[in-house]
This record gives C-alpha cells, sequence and structure tokens, in this order.
C-alpha cells in the first residue's frame, strides 16, 4: 500500500487541474474543460507534456462531472472510502469529445466532426505566360489556347459507366465512418470519412470506358484576359472554376491560376514603376556634353540630355517616362546610369594627342582630390 499513497500523495487536486473553485457547477467545469481539453490534446498541442496533462485534466473532468463520483471526492480526496480509489479510476473512462469540445476540433487531424457527407473540389491549375513591357506599360487582352480537364460528358464526370453510381457499403452510403481512438486510459469517439468511398457516400462498380474511370477529359479552351497595368512577374490571375473538375463530379471545379512572366528588355532593368539603364559614353561626351536619342517602350524618343563636367557613376532622372504605378496614378521614371566607355584599343596618334593632355586632364592635387571624392560620397 506504500506505493500506492505515494502515487495518490503525488496527485494534484482535481478542482485545482482544471482551474475551478469548489462551488463549480456543471457548466463551469465543462468550460474548463473545453478550454484545456483544446490546449492540451496530444494530437494538437506542442507542449511536451501534453500528453500527461490531457490524461491528468480527463481524469480530473471525470470524476467532478459525476456527481456521486464528485461528492465522494470531496469527503475522502483521491483515495476515496477506506482509503481505496474510486471505483476503478484506472480502467478508463468513456468520455465522447466529439460531444464536449464539437466535432470540428477533430476535423483537423481526424476528418471528422461533421454530419454532411464530404465534397471534394477539384485541384487548382496553373499556367505561366510571358508578356513583354509594352503589354504592361499599356495593358493588353491576351488569349491562350490550351487543353484543360472538364468532366466526361459519358459519364457526367462520376467516373461510373452510364453515370451509375452505388451506395459504399461499409458506410451505408452516408461517407462516415464512427471510430474510436484510445488516449492514455480514455475512449474518445470521432467520425472520419469512410476510406472505401473517400466519403462521397458512392462508388462506381463499373468505371467509364471514355475516360478510363476518371471523370474527367481534355477539351481544347480559349482563355481571355487582360494583362494590368503595371503587372510585374509573379502576377496572378485567377479564372474560378477553369481548374480540374471535383473528383466524381462531387463537388466544385478547381481554379486556373495564370501567373505573368515579364520577358527581360534588351537594356531596361526594372525597379518597381522605375526602369533603369546604363549608358556608356566617352570621356569627351562626359566633359563636354551631349544629347543621345534612343527608342522607347512608349513609342515616343527617349531624349537623354547630359550635361557637361557628368562623372562616371552619376544618374539622370527622366521623369514620367516608366511604368504605370500599381498604386496610386501616373507612371515611374526612367533612370540613367551614366558610365565610362574605355576603348580597348587606341592608335598611336590618339594616345600621343591624350599624353600630351594628360596634365590638363588629371587632378592638380591627387591627394586632396581623394578627401573631395570621399567627403561627397558621405554627404550623398
Amino acid at each position: 500500500m506504500g506505493n500506492e499513497d505515494e502515487a495518490m500523495d503525488d496527485k494534484r487536486d482535481y478542482y485545482e487541474v482544471l482551474g475551478v473553485e469548489k462551488s463549480a457547477t456543471q457548466s463551469d467545469l465543462k468550460n474548463a474543460f473545453r478550454r484545456l481539453a483544446r490546449k492540451y490534446h496530444p494530437d494538437r498541442s506542442t507542449e511536451p507534456d501534453a500528453e500527461d496533462r490531457f490524461k491528468e485534466i480527463q481524469e480530473a473532468y471525470a470524476v467532478l462531472s459525476d456527481d456521486q463520483k464528485r461528492s465522494q471526492y470531496d469527503r475522502f480526496g483521491h483515495a476515496g472510502p477506506q482509503g481505496s480509489p474510486f471505483g476503478g479510476f484506472g480502467g478508463g473512462f468513456n468520455i465522447n469529445l466529439d460531444d464536449i469540445l464539437g466535432g470540428d476540433f477533430f476535423s483537423s487531424f481526424f476528418g471528422g466532426g461533421s454530419n454532411r457527407r464530404r465534397t471534394r473540389r477539384g485541384s487548382d491549375i496553373l499556367l505561366r505566360h510571358s508578356v513583354d513591357l509594352v503589354d504592361v506599360l499599356n495593358g493588353s487582352e491576351q488569349e491562350v489556347i490550351i487543353d484543360l480537364p472538364e468532366p466526361c460528358t459519358s459519364c457526367d464526370g462520376t467516373g461510373a459507366e452510364g453515370g451509375d453510381l452505388i451506395p459504399c457499403q461499409p458506410c451505408s452510403g452516408t461517407g462516415q465512418m464512427r471510430v474510436r481512438h484510445q488516449v492514455g486510459p480514455f475512449i474518445q469517439e470521432s467520425v472520419q470519412p469512410c476510406d472505401a468511398c473517400s466519403g462521397r457516400g458512392s462508388v462506381s462498380d463499373r468505371p467509364c470506358v471514355d475516360c478510363d474511370g476518371q471523370g474527367q477529359e481534355l477539351k481544347s479552351n480559349t482563355l481571355r484576359f487582360s494583362v494590368p497595368l503595371g503587372a510585374d512577374s509573379g502576377t496572378r490571375l485567377r479564372m474560378r472554376g477553369k481548374g480540374e473538375p471535383a473528383p466524381m463530379g462531387n463537388g466544385e471545379a478547381g481554379d486556373l491560376f495564370i501567373e505573368l512572366e515579364i520577358e527581360p528588355h534588351p537594356w531596361f532593368e526594372r525597379s518597381g514603376s522605375d526602369l533603369i539603364m546604363s549608358l556608356p559614353l566617352g570621356y569627351a561626351d562626359l566633359l563636354l556634353g551631349t544629347t543621345v536619342e534612343l527608342e522607347h517602350i512608349d513609342g515616343k524618343p527617349l531624349v537623354i540630355q547630359v550635361p557637361p563636367y557628368s562623372n562616371s557613376g552619376e544618374t539622370l532622372e527622366l521623369k514620367k517616362r516608366g511604368l504605370p504605378r500599381q498604386r496610386g496614378s501616373g507612371r515611374g521614371d526612367v533612370v540613367v546610369l551614366l558610365k565610362l566607355h574605355m576603348p580597348r584599343k587606341v592608335g598611336k596618334a590618339t594616345r600621343k594627342t591624350l599624353d600630351s593632355l594628360r596634365n590638363d586632364l588629371s587632378p592638380s592635387d591627387l591627394n586632396q582630390s581623394i578627401l573631395d571624392d570621399a567627403e561627397e560620397r558621405r554627404s550623398s
């Protein structure tokens, strides 16, 4: 008896386990148990001692929710009358957690909880489609011809010859099976979709010969959609109901997602609504200034005016010549990065001319130029 007495002494008070007062009503007990069971259920909780806590919570509730056992516990504690545990607490309590916690509680890991026949949604389909910057600038109407799965016309998407389904025998056509789970010394009941029919309640005894029992067939579809102004790579357009049909025609079709991929431009890089490009220029163009004219995606010439005494690494901004802003109005900018073009080879006459100009084109005080450049970088 010594070991039993020590075990009884180690047990926490049942009221303390549930976090209620001794005057708690049956409603108080049920609410406390529901809250703690949701927190410590071993199939759901991440607590390291979840299983032990869950057993403790169930035992406390099983005793206190029974008026006779609660009365004995209030008088004698864990030991019960004559020092013996009450009526086989270790033998198992048949607590229907489905009723106490609600069926939806178990739906995430047992698949049960609902008395409605299960329907399944068809899978979504992802289609990647390429467009260029002109489409993004102006917005455009696109058209794509693609083969998509549709319900088989011969069997109405059921996969059964002639569309004739028969009730599932294991679940008697309900699509659900009631199962019992052992959690420690306790037994709980829950409802799960029937494995034989995947919760549909009906099965096919003869597969459709036209679709080999798949319930779907490929058909050519013409899809028309609009490219949003300023769309970026990864933008997804949804076409509801254009995905795969529901299995066996029982449920809704999935959706079709069109993911836009923006084709790279020969010289523009994109940063949101801004377009960035580099412009290599000779030393004379940077020193004396120049004007460069390029074709642009909006159909109007892109005129870049480089001022005299420009430095390699400086940027010029051409306002409102970029792409449409997705949020707000107007367009972004074209940002031009000036770069010094360094020829790979020059003739002797050019080298001689440059050598004669070396002193005129180089800094008069190299150390001071280094300091001035560093200060300029810090201030900017």
